[in-house]
């Protein structure tokens, strides 16, 4: 079926509509389906293999569905494999990144939501200078700043413990933080913020009171990206971290290597999953608010 065209007039302008055929969205669809398909056939594969013994993984049939549908492989992972030197499973590394990714998130998205407000509403001498060395820090490879960041970490006495990976993760998340909500605050009207000084309100209380409320988009925005980023991050957590501190993705490689002779399979597509559930159920739950934080304060007026 050919495609149609129709266009309608409003008022000055006019108004484009294209019609597509019944026949061309259905190879659409079909080749997004079949697209999607092959996207989520690793998902499926270890969803469905971390539910079956390994004896039905060992005998060939990793895509088909359990025969003996069996979580052990879960427990296992959780709470009874094989971490470097003792069975503790994945339970105390899952609590560990935890304790990381939640402050770690909180005080860059605040100190990124004040970074972006002095820049945008309280200009000063230099503020650009200052706007691009920390967009400039969003750029420096990871692998740059391991050895300073070591000894940064060993003078401050908290190498190997998770406030120092905290202080890292938010060091390297303030640039990130602040390009978001200085490219939102930007949009955001100045002559309220000069209304309010006017009426007295001094520099916290306009952020308490009029910026912070109407940040909700950009703040969405700014805890998927840094949540997304610290909870799968490896080689912060493998360079300074501990045995005692190491986040979930490191204990997920220390589970996967410590085995000896015959691989668990299950047990690691076990593992895997719970690595990767956080993230995922993060953006089921908010990634509809993702695109729409970005896109808020794009367009002025």
């Amino acid at each position: 079926m050919a495609t149609a065209a129709a266009t309608t007039n409003a008022g000055a302008g006019a108004t484009q509509v294209i019609r597509t055929g019944a026949g061309s969205r259905y190879v659409i669809y079909t080749l997004l389906i079949l697209f999607c398909l092959y996207y989520l056939l690793p998902l499926y594969v270890m969803v469905v293999n971390s539910l079956k013994p390994l004896s039905e993984i060992q005998a060939g049939g990793m895509m088909a569905l359990p025969d003996a549908l069996t979580f052990a492989p879960w427990a296992s992972a959780w709470s009874s494999a094989q971490v470097g030197v003792e069975a503790t499973g994945l339970r105390p590394y899952f609590l560990n990144s935890i304790l990381m990714v939640v402050p770690a998130v909180a005080i860059s998205t605040v100190l990124g939501a004040l970074n972006g407000y002095v820049l945008t509403k309280w200009r000063f001498r230099g503020d650009t200078i200052v706007f691009g060395l920390l967009l400039f820090g969003c750029f420096i490879p990871f692998q740059m700043v391991l050895i300073p960041m070591a000894r940064m970490l060993g003078l401050m006495g908290i190498a190997g413990t998770v406030p120092g990976l905290i202080f890292v993760h938010l060091v390297y998340g303030i640039g990130f933080s602040t390009l978001y909500f200085r490219n939102y605050y930007q949009q955001f009207p100045t002559e309220l913020v000069r209304a309010a000084m006017i009426d007295g309100a001094g520099f916290f209380t306009i952020f308490r009171r009029i910026m912070l409320p109407s940040s909700g988009p950009i703040a969405v925005v700014c805890v998927i990206w840094q949540f997304t980023n610290i909870w799968n991050d490896f080689l912060f957590g493998a360079s300074f971290s501990d045995f005692d501190s190491q986040p979930m993705t490191v204990a997920l490689n220390n589970l996967v290597q410590s085995s000896t002779g015959v691989k668990e399979y299950n047990v690691h597509f076990a593992g895997a999953i719970m690595a990767a559930l956080p993230t995922l159920l993060v953006y089921i739950v908010a990634g509809r608010f993702f695109v729409r934080g970005l896109m808020a304060g794009s367009v002025k007026g």
